[in-house]
């Protein structure tokens, strides 16, 4: 079997996405996360004397937490596969980049397998972050100047 061959196979049995209908879902799942985030915010500063950065950070560590335990219970996955980038592109997404590597490795003992492979996936959206902020401030100072 030659190359185009195969990749005519392929094209027959792949299953094409429904874009339009991802869309939604993702528009829909990241609006529902905004809106709680949003309720829960509205709350606690109705019902506490926190001050705004703290009831933020609050919010932040509880999602967080919220999709690393759901990760770990195998849970978050099931809801990926059905939300898409409406749970990803948050900070749900690198918590949930964190733990499944952390899970994933887990049988290898706490130093080599959870300690060496715990930002193995969400370490290289760390250093792109840092060095693309680093040209942006040194761009936005040359523009400024």
């Amino acid at each position: 079997m030659n190359n185009k061959m195969y990749k005519k196979i392929v094209k027959q049995n792949i299953k094409k996405p429904n874009y339009i209908k991802n869309y939604i879902y993702g528009f829909i799942s990241g609006g529902l996360l905004g809106f709680f985030c949003e309720l829960i915010y509205k709350i606690l500063q109705k019902q506490t004397a926190l001050s705004n950065l703290n009831i933020k950070s609050i919010i932040s560590l509880s999602i967080i937490l919220l999709a690393s335990f759901l990760t770990s219970i195998g849970f978050f996955d099931k809801l990926i596969k059905k939300y898409r980038s409406g749970l990803i592109i948050p900070t749900t997404g690198f918590a949930h980049s964190i733990t499944s590597s952390a899970i994933d490795m887990k049988k290898e003992g706490l130093i080599k397998g959870i300690g060496s492979s715990f930002f193995s996936l969400a370490g290289s959206v760390i250093l792109y972050a840092t060095i693309s902020s680093f040209v942006l401030v040194i761009v936005k100072v040359i523009i400024n100047a």
